[in-house]
């Protein structure tokens, strides 16, 4: 195993460590067993919703590289690819409350939404104000009809940033989290895999895929893809992967959309940029204005290799809030 690890058994308390001591002017480790990572709030700031989120380790910058100003203010952090305990949830729940209610904001896995649920029950307990929004946008997954079973995967970016907006501008919490569905209806994401990643506590990969193969559509955790295929080029791999986008989540021509062209771990930038060129030249052909382009590592697998691309489709008030500036130690928007 070829990985900078110490102890593997510590290996996720290690890295929040560190993110904190790298980061400690924007996030925190709150009260608890040292797994929930706070926003570090300036005492001027007004009282908002609170927007919480959390699942497994290993996908940085999800989940918790996005606690920060304009996005998700807690994250509860569980093992690598493991879901937080419902009580780390709850402190997370308790501390991103300010005084308008909490949003719980996270992808759609098992053992999170049961975890989030019995988190919820906690919280509304204590008082707490609570809305829930699953952010399901892996076309690869589940059928259109089934979507609310699909996978939460990197376009859950678009989803913290546009709650976190919100929540920005005073809203209350059912309009927060109205806001929050919206853009999750609005997004979907379809991906590809060349390579396994190895959890530092196994210390074996956790997969395979036979030389010269691609995973279409496997899942970040290396849940199964809908097929695989001889490696393609890079134009056909953007072709294929917004074919599928489109077809689900049509942009006729004149609608404008927000797209991320995001990295798995171990797929360099240069290759992203040239999945991101074919993208822009089919948007282009198809009449659809790109109002904003992300591309780098926004929702990775440790160490795996492969590309995944997003698309959102947007409105007045989606762009107004997409569009707000924002602050974490992974992402910033000015």
């Amino acid at each position: 195993m070829r990985k900078f690890v110490n102890n593997p058994e510590k290996f996720v308390d290690e890295a929040l460590e560190g993110i904190v001591m790298a980061h400690g002017d924007k996030v925190c480790l709150a009260p608890g067993d040292g797994r929930v990572l706070a926003r570090v709030r300036k005492e001027e700031e007004p009282d908002k919703v609170g927007i919480v989120t959390g699942g497994g380790f290993g996908h940085l910058p999800v989940f918790l590289g996005y606690v920060g100003k304009g996005l998700a203010d807690s994250c509860a952090v569980g093992n690598v690819f493991s879901s937080p305990s419902s009580m780390q949830i709850f402190h997370a729940m308790e501390a991103a409350e300010y005084g308008k209610g909490v949003l719980q904001l996270f992808g759609c896995y098992q053992g999170d939404k049961m975890n989030f649920q019995m988190a919820r029950m906690m919280a509304e307990e204590k008082g707490i104000p609570c809305a829930t929004v699953i952010v399901s946008d892996d076309v690869a997954s589940a059928s259109l009809e089934d979507r609310q079973l699909r996978r939460g995967i990197a376009g859950i970016m678009f989803v913290y940033k546009i709650a976190g907006a919100c929540a920005d501008t005073g809203a209350g919490l059912e309009t927060v989290a109205q806001m929050a569905q919206k853009a999750a209806d609005a997004v979907r994401t379809f991906g590809v895999s060349l390579s396994s990643c190895t959890i530092p506590a196994v210390g074996k990969p956790n997969f395979s895929i036979p030389e010269g193969k691609m995973e279409i559509g496997m899942g970040i955790h290396g849940e199964p893809g809908l097929a695989q295929s001889e490696i393609l080029t890079a134009d056909a791999t953007a072709d294929l992967l917004l074919e599928k986008l489109l077809e689900d989540n049509p942009c006729p021509p004149g609608s404008s959309a927000a797209v991320l062209v995001n990295g798995l771990g171990a797929t360099p930038p240069e290759e992203l940029y040239v999945l991101y060129r074919r993208v822009a030249q089919v948007c282009k052909e198809q009449g659809i204005r790109i109002h904003r382009a992300y591309v780098g590592e926004y929702a990775t697998s440790l160490e795996m290799a492969g590309a995944s691309i997003s698309v959102m489709r947007l409105d007045d008030e989606l762009t107004q809030l997409l569009d707000a500036p924002c602050d974490s130690p992974f992402f910033v928007q000015i």
